[in-house]
């Protein structure tokens, strides 16, 4: 048992923030220990609050710039990066550049001293795995792949352990490589609150909604990427009885202009900025409209939540996509129109919404974070 350990285990978890979800994967498994087990230590790290600011400034402003201006160039970047030669010299040269940004990270995990390491990003465990292999890391370094896919970013020798989404990632691994005892199909850590089952009719009543009426809620990420407004608007417009939740993240413009829109749509559509309770949202909601993030679809089915899937990036996005189509979870839409008609054709037929759910259901896995951590620990620690 833990409590009879010399010293606490301690956990390094690294993430890096281009983009919420890799993250919001890295607090799940921090929230998981601090819950089941708070002996278990565990400290967070940005890799991106190591790096010099330029570097920091290209690796994650410009990843969200490409996303949202040009997304076809990002599909063709992820598909080529995918395919690249382990000697080529465009993964030399990328390899060059990420460890001269990265020097800090050494000193870093001295002064931690953890007993593991845990990577919710390919880019922390590229260079641990450099380390390992010159001997200058004895650590067993541990990587949680944050999405429904597997990209070659995420592959690197001397891994102790893999965390897949689900069986075919985790039979990829083994095909790239992997050695299959390392390999855990654990699901995408969410946070420990979406295991539990608040009331619907109590989260409505904190958004002022009703909860007697079908709900739907339109996401855009953390940073409020996306014409959702205009989404809206569209929504609004059918003669459907429901509810619309327009989730604006931090962008207080769209925020701004949902909120003017609500007052043309008095007890129809509400507005909310960026939310810590994001679970209690979703307990209030019967469809989620967003774009297929690994951390967000997973968030959503762990509470049985089903989906539209709108303006997936090429790549991973459109990957999740398809893992979430394929097993019944959600339904896609393509354009404004395609959204319109697919709102339609579900609140026409409920029965569609109700297979819909059982599958999100079904799919959920809402203690992926607890399971990552019985790995790790094994499940003596975690009792």
């Amino acid at each position: 048992m833990a409590d009879d350990m010399a010293k606490p285990v301690k956990i390094a978890l690294f993430s890096v923030s281009a983009g919420a979800g890799h993250v919001r994967a890295a607090q799940a498994i921090q929230a998981a220990a601090e819950k089941w087990h708070p002996c278990v230590e565990t400290v967070h790290i940005d890799l991106m609050d190591l790096v010099p600011k330029l570097f920091r400034k290209v690796y994650t402003d410009t990843y969200l710039k490409i996303v949202e201006r040009h997304p076809a160039l990002w599909g063709y970047l992820y598909d080529k990066a995918d395919h690249a030669k382990a000697d080529s010299t465009l993964t030399r040269l990328r390899i060059a550049i990420e460890h001269l940004n990265t020097r800090k990270l050494g000193a870093v995990l001295r002064k931690i001293d953890p007993d593991h390491i845990i990577c919710t990003h390919f880019l922390p465990a590229q260079v641990l795995s450099r380390m390992t292999a010159k001997g200058s890391l004895r650590v067993p370094v541990w990587v949680q792949v944050t999405d429904f896919d597997l990209h070659g970013l995420w592959v690197h020798e001397h891994m102790h352990g893999y965390f897949a989404a689900n069986d075919e990632v985790g039979w990829r691994m083994a095909e790239r490589g992997v050695p299959r005892p390392s390999i855990h199909v654990t699901g995408i850590p969410v946070m420990p609150v979406f295991a539990e089952r608040p009331s619907r009719a109590e989260c409505a009543a904190e958004l002022g909604l009703d909860p007697e009426r079908k709900t739907l809620l339109m996401m855009s990420g953390g940073a409020g990427i996306g014409g959702i407004e205009r989404l809206a608007e569209g929504l609004l417009g059918l003669d459907e009885d429901f509810q619309l939740l327009a989730l604006a993240g931090r962008n207080e413009r769209l925020l701004h202009d949902l909120q003017r829109l609500a007052t043309l749509h008095p007890g129809r559509l509400f507005p909310l900025g960026f939310t810590r309770t994001i679970e209690r949202v979703m307990a209030a909601s019967d469809l989620a409209i967003t774009k297929p993030g690994g951390l967000t679809t997973s968030e959503c089915l762990a509470v049985g939540l089903p989906m539209i899937v709108i303006s997936p990036i090429p790549g991973q996005e459109e990957r999740n996509a398809d893992y979430l189509l394929e097993n019944g979870a959600a339904l896609k839409a393509i354009g404004d129109s395609a959204l319109v008609y697919r709102v339609t054709g579900l609140m026409r037929e409920p029965g569609r919404l109700r297979a819909l759910r059982d599958n999100a259901a079904r799919l959920g896995k809402p203690d992926a974070a607890r399971a990552v951590l019985v790995s790790v620990l094994g499940s003596k620690v975690m009792q």
